[in-house]
């Protein structure tokens, strides 16, 4: 019965998806001279066929395992990502603006770059709920912040497309995350964080337990995290504006000025009154060429680097064998997290009915058009733990089935399972009530100018109100929280065979597997009613609810044609039906294995893929935003020896209006991998792959800044960096016809707002060779060396908004993207009795400078780590992440807090992580 187990095995993570395990990085057989050795059959990544554990597939699968997250100073999810060469893209980090505005708390990863949602996320196989909210209010995605590093048994990721196997979104690869899924007795793992410089201390507290009594085996695990905010002003690279490389000047707490934009003197004893705010750092300050302002240098330190969380993380896996051919299965995820963060404290300034801010009116008392605004301090809020912008999450995942062998000499296997997956939220956003503040610093509207048009308030002529400091009552009238419910679930059906045998060829047996899958996917934003109309200043939202129910079916054929050669293919079509519409799309990949000699494998895959449009992207309601954008057109004519961060024109409020598109259409890939494995020797291997994705009609939100950028450039003929731009091309009429601005009156040519919307875009491609190098060398007397690398160069990565457009190249540092050429990761491990020890660096290449006219260096950051056996039961582990408490990569164009690109770097600094693991009962460690 022992290929019947095997079997059985290989469909134990729900759709029948086992990933490589560690050995799987080794090449396909052993050197001529070694002893030969039985193994079993799992279900390989990228496959749902059972092969041998020891062989390489036609595409590369990169294997992280339990013991390689802790030697290497993985402290989460998103730290073990982060160090995958292929994970290429721009994400969203702690401290990103966008993600505590839109997506609070979540994090995500981006294969080769080509977004988030490209990027399919699995949990034992299995499709998890999106985030309910959508990345940069736009697409749907799989947060993975939540996910329990310490209940994880391995990470797989195959880069390339995946359709044919996996259905939708699989385009740019597939990560799947495997919990643990036996465990002989309890253990327990205790750690403790620590940051060298102070702030964001953590405790992770972990179980996991199992057994087996009669038919009845199972694996439950428990994961506690205590998570402290590490603050902005806790580090020194980014407590205060001086540590801008450009522009000193102190943020203004409190401004008055008039149309021109020159700044209304308050006069020294006026913010002399106000000198205790903002831990008393408030003063009389002066910009150059605009004039004076109460400011502060501090304020701008009060934000998280590190966000706040207490979470709790469960697992079960659990199974009743009835017979030797057939089991039941239940498997069951929840998580709950309470996180906090604080993206700034609030501000105001005049916001009318409709929800425009220029912040402009007419002062009847001093016959001036004038804008006020002001920011609110710790003081006047009552404490910073006001301004928190709180998210409590739910999100569980339930999966029964029942899976087994039958038929002549139970050849095959198969499972049937439902999968129930749902993600809920209640996020605070807060915020202040327009009304109510404009009725609070400037009192009734008294009418409108005749000549400007803009709303008269009688204020007096020293602007007292604009000055006055608030009790906290004062400040609790004019703030309230935005609340938001939002809610994404994922319902789906599937049946699966497989057979490893099917029937003979000459050079051996052809493998065979078949599934079948139905289900549906809904979400639905509940946002703040309120939040639907200018109630709140600086935010119009939309709404979007929408589902859609999908059916797939597919095939998957492996034969070996020749003792040497083998030939794979898969074939799926999958069809969805959402808003009155329905579109179906088969997908299918090709694969050779070529080994000229047993200790060298050449290998080559061929794979189209498909994406349905996003749920949000599709059902998004109409509404506006209300973000900062930079006028670049009038910077660069009007102000063109300005840095761009300090024109006068830079982070403007403006409008961006936004509607969903239900005439979307599927976007389409295709994908090739080809290249070598080597192993000349059983301790060494080495593969060199090449890839190339190309993605069409491709469906994005059109880019706020890269909209005003490309009007920029098209209305003056040629980018930032000088290169020249055809005015007549698609880009550019689209630009310019989506750039909204004043078009008469003493402010005719002011930005005031953009459109944007989904759409199916052109194409985009991208290229490049992914190397990996793993190397054992065991001694006799000084213990046992492991050496791993991986790098990923991308030779490639242009994109296309349009046909007939001119093609971007993504890698240039004037393209707009932030993305670098190049990533790798390389570790040693020593191991002598009962101690290891490991050092790893993570390598990230150049990066485009802030002012888009240079790259900046690349860099290292090294983590090293030490295990101690005390005994067999008993581990001791220590950490030390970024080990020379390196900082980031200096850019002396980065006007913008916090003075680097948080896309990749962050201030954390040195950090210290302790770890006791306690085994009760079973085998050692």
């Amino acid at each position: 019965m022992r290929y019947v187990r095997s079997i059985i095995g290989a469909l134990s993570a729900g759709t029948s998806l086992i990933a490589l395990s560690a050995a799987a990085q080794t090449t396909p057989s052993q050197p001529s001279g070694e002893a030969a050795t039985t193994v079993d059959e799992v279900v390989v990544l990228g496959s749902r066929i059972p092969r041998q554990i020891d062989t390489e597939g036609p595409a590369p699968v990169t294997t992280i395992t339990a013991d390689e997250i802790l030697r290497n100073g993985y402290q989460s999810v998103p730290d073990l990502l982060r160090a995958v060469t292929q994970n290429g893209g721009e994400t969203q980090s702690q401290q990103s603006f966008s993600g505590a505005s839109f997506t609070p708390g979540a994090q995500q990863v981006d294969l080769r770059g080509l977004g988030p949602n490209h990027t399919l996320v699995l949990v034992n196989g299995r499709r998890i709920a999106d985030f309910p909210l959508p990345f940069q209010g736009q697409s749907n995605f799989t947060d993975v912040s939540n996910l329990p590093v310490g209940l994880i048994e391995r990470v797989e990721v195959l880069s390339g497309s995946a359709s044919a196997v996996y259905g939708s979104d699989a385009i740019s690869g597939v990560v799947n995350f495997v919990l643990k899924k036996s465990a002989d007795g309890i253990r327990f793992d205790f750690r403790q964080g620590l940051t060298e410089d102070g702030g964001g201390a953590s405790q992770r507290f972990t179980v996991t337990a199992g057994g087996s009594r009669g038919g009845f085996h199972g694996v439950v695990g428990v994961e506690l995290l205590n998570q402290k905010p590490l603050w902005a002003y806790d580090r020194e690279i980014q407590d205060s504006t001086k540590d801008s490389p450009t522009n000193t000047t102190a943020r203004r707490a409190f401004l008055r000025f008039d149309e021109d934009n020159d700044y209304l003197d308050p006069g020294a004893a006026t913010c002399a009154k106000l000198a205790s705010f903002n831990g008393g750092t408030t003063y009389y300050a002066n910009r150059r060429r605009y004039g004076y302002f109460c400011g502060t240098d501090e304020a701008i330190g009060y934000g998280t680097i590190l966000s706040g969380r207490d979470s709790l993380n469960s697992y079960a896996a659990l199974g009743y064998t009835i017979d030797d051919r057939t089991e039941l299965f239940l498997d069951l995820q929840y998580s709950h997290s309470k996180l906090k963060l604080f993206r700034d404290v609030l501000s105001w300034q005049y916001q009318d009915a409709n929800g425009s801010e220029d912040g402009l009116f007419f002062n009847a008392d001093t016959g001036m058009i004038e804008g006020w605004q002001r920011q609110f301090s710790p003081e006047e809020m009552g404490g910073l733990s006001k301004g928190f912008t709180r998210n409590r999450s739910d999100a569980f995942t339930i999966t029964p089935g029942v899976k087994g062998a039958f038929g002549s000499a139970d050849q095959w296997g198969y499972e049937v399972a439902f999968n129930h997956a749902e993600y809920r939220s209640t996020v605070r956003f807060p915020h202040i009530i327009a009304q109510k503040a404009n009725a609070f610093f400037l009192g009734p509207q008294l009418g409108v100018d005749p000549d400007s048009g803009y709303a008269i308030f009688a204020v007096g002529t020293d602007a007292a109100r604009l000055y006055k400091p608030l009790t906290t009552a004062d400040y609790d009238l004019i703030a309230k929280d935005a609340v938001y419910h939002p809610r994404s679930r994922n319902d789906n059906l599937s049946a699966t065979i497989t057979n490893s045998a099917l029937f003979d060829l000459p050079a051996g047996p052809v493998g065979f597997a078949a599934v079948v899958e139905g289900g549906t996917q809904s979400y639905n934003l509940k946002p703040d009613p309120l939040a639907l109309e200018p109630y709140y200043y600086g935010l119009v939202d939309s709404d979007g609810k929408g589902d859609r129910d999908h059916w797939g079916a597919g095939y998957e054929v492996r034969a070996p044609l020749l003792s040497n050669l083998e030939f794979s293919t898969a074939g799926r079509y999958d069809h969805y039906e959402f808003a009155g519409n329905g579109f179906g799309k088969f997908t299918y990949n090709v694969g050779l294995e070529y080994r000229p000699i047993r200790t060298l494998l050449f290998r080559s895959a061929y794979g189209t893929g498909f994406r349905a449009p996003d749920l949000h992207y599709v059902f998004s309601g109409p509404g506006n935003t209300h973000p900062s954008g930079t006028d670049y057109f009038r910077c660069r004519t009007e102000e063109p020896n300005e840095p761009i961060g300090d024109c006068s024109f830079s982070g403007e409020g403006i409008v961006s209006h936004r509607n969903g598109n239900r005439d979307l259409n599927p976007e389409t890939s295709k994908s090739f991998n080809g290249g070598v494995v080597w192993q000349p020797m059983r301790n060494l291997s080495l593969s060199v792959d090449y890839f190339r994705v190309e993605l069409t009609n491709q469906v994005r939100d059109m880019s706020a800044d890269t909209i005003l950028r490309d009007e920029a450039d098209c209305r003056i003929g040629k980018t930032q960096g000088g290169s020249a731009v055809d005015r007549a091309s698609p880009t550019c009429l689209d630009a310019i016809a989506r750039v909204e601005r004043q078009a008469t009156g003493p402010l005719a040519g002011q930005l005031v707002g953009i459109f944007t919307n989904p759409i199916n875009i052109a194409q985009e491609t991208t290229s490049g060779v992914d190397v990996a190098a793993r190397w054992r060398v065991p001694t006799n007397r000084i213990g046992e060396f492991n050496l791993s690398l991986g790098y990923t160069y991308v030779d490639k990565h242009t994109f296309q908004q349009y046909p007939g457009d001119p093609v971007i190249d993504k890698l240039a540092f004037d393209s707009g993207y932030d993305i670098p050429r190049d990533k790798g990761t390389a570790s040693v491990s020593w191991a002598l009795d009962k101690l290891t020890a490991t050092i790893q660096g993570q390598y990230l290449g150049k990066l485009p400078n802030y002012d888009e006219d240079a790259f900046i260096s690349d860099s290292w950051m090294f983590n090293a780590s030490a295990q101690y056996d005390l005994t067999d039961h008993v581990r001791l582990s220590v950490t030390v992440n970024n080990l020379f408490d390196k900082g980031p990569v200096k850019d002396p164009t980065y006007s913008a807090y916090p003075y680097y690109d948080i896309s990749w770097f962050d201030s954390v600094g040195r950090s210290y992580y302790f770890q006791l693991t306690y085994k009760l009962g079973g085998a050692g460690l």
